[in-house]
């Protein structure tokens, strides 16, 4: 296997992406790739695949691979030229130049193209090239299957709560009487009655240690830390910032001070909380002028109908294995993917051979 070395602007040809304002786009199946990802959609195209992007202005180092007619937004930098080199090669082989590095904006991160021209990057045969881009392709490939596969289960989970839950289809509803609106069993309480929603914790980024237990921002895992402040399963969502988005935790955790986590479970177990919470829209809660706030007593007072015990179990015992299910397909794609990048600086830099 013979690699050679060259300059950036012998390897491939990057060009800036085009202007296209949200007002302006208009309805249609045409991915619009921003600096991190698809921003939205349109009826028109720019380019056609295979194509790499990667973030211009914004957001630095993220890269992204499309196999469908796209419109590269002016956020992005798109492959123009690959200048002979196989597409999903230079999709991963750009992942190892840290892009992200090369930071020129002072306000806003910028990375200008040009910079990049001098930039020496080693590449081997096209052949060779192909066996790296096809081990690495397998790799995500499962992921993403797996992906789809936890979506689907996710999706069907939704569903069966909002049919049994939502719309009152439960088993037997049929033979059940309305008292007062609601099935007879059910009760009409404020979620306080039910749950019981907690401030996180401070916990500033320099005072993170390295560790095992993910901290929790208002959308997502923001981290890992070596001390947990909640043992799991718990139900947490955003309380600063971003709202709306409620997420299970199955492992033990650090919740930040911009989101608030399930501190009882008093009428609903944890997996029915995450889609009760999810159901009431907490975006809507807003209590914030310039920053978006949800307060947990407006949130406590909200009223809902409560399933009775033996329903909610009954729920459970369809749902437990689907939502296991998902956990084994999650903690699949983690190994998956730390033996993806444990193996993508070896091959592309030639320590290893296909």
């Amino acid at each position: 296997m013979s690699w050679k070395k060259l300059l950036f602007k012998d390897f491939i040809t990057l060009q800036r992406g085009f202007d296209l304002t949200k007002t302006q786009m208009k309805e249609g199946e045409v991915p619009v790739l921003g600096s991190n990802c698809i921003i939205g959609y349109h009826n028109e195209s720019k380019v056609t695949p295979q194509g790499v992007v990667t973030g211009r202005s914004g957001t630095l180092g993220v890269v992204q691979f499309i196999e469908k007619d796209f419109w590269p937004h002016n956020t992005a930098l798109w492959v123009k030229d690959f200048k002979g080199n196989i597409p999903r090669f230079v999709y991963y082989k750009l992942q190892t130049l840290h892009l992200e590095n090369f930071n020129g904006g002072a306000s806003v991160p910028t990375l200008n193209r040009n910079v990049l021209d001098t930039l020496p990057v080693s590449a081997p045969d096209v052949e060779t090239q192909s066996k790296i881009a096809t081990t690495l392709s397998n790799y995500d490939d499962l992921i993403e299957n797996n992906r789809r596969r936890i979506q689907l289960l996710e999706r069907s989970l939704h569903l069966l709560y909002k049919e049994w839950f939502v719309h009152l289809r439960f088993p037997s509803h049929k033979h059940s009487k309305i008292v007062d609106g609601i099935p007879e069993g059910w009760s009409k309480i404020s979620l306080g009655e039910a749950l019981t929603l907690q401030r996180g914790f401070d916990l500033p980024t320099a005072e993170r240690k390295n560790g095992r237990y993910p901290v929790f921002a208002s959308t997502g895992i923001n981290g890992y830390h070596d001390q947990y402040k909640v043992k799991a399963p718990c139900v947490v969502t955003g309380r600063s910032g971003s709202l709306g988005t409620v997420m299970y935790v199955a492992e033990d955790f650090w919740p930040l001070n911009t989101t608030l986590w399930v501190k009882e479970f008093k009428l609903v177990e944890p997996l029915i909380a995450l889609y009760l919470l999810r159901s009431l829209k907490l975006e809507q809660y807003n209590g914030g002028a310039a920053v978006p706030t949800l307060n947990r007593n407006d949130v406590h007072r909200i009223e809902f109908s409560c399933p009775p015990k033996k329903l909610q179990e009954f729920f459970l015992d369809v749902a437990n294995p689907i939502y296991s299910q998902m956990r084994v397909l999650e903690q699949q794609n983690v190994q998956l993917k730390q033996a993806r990048d444990l193996l993508l600086p070896k091959l592309m830099s030639g320590a290893i051979s296909v």
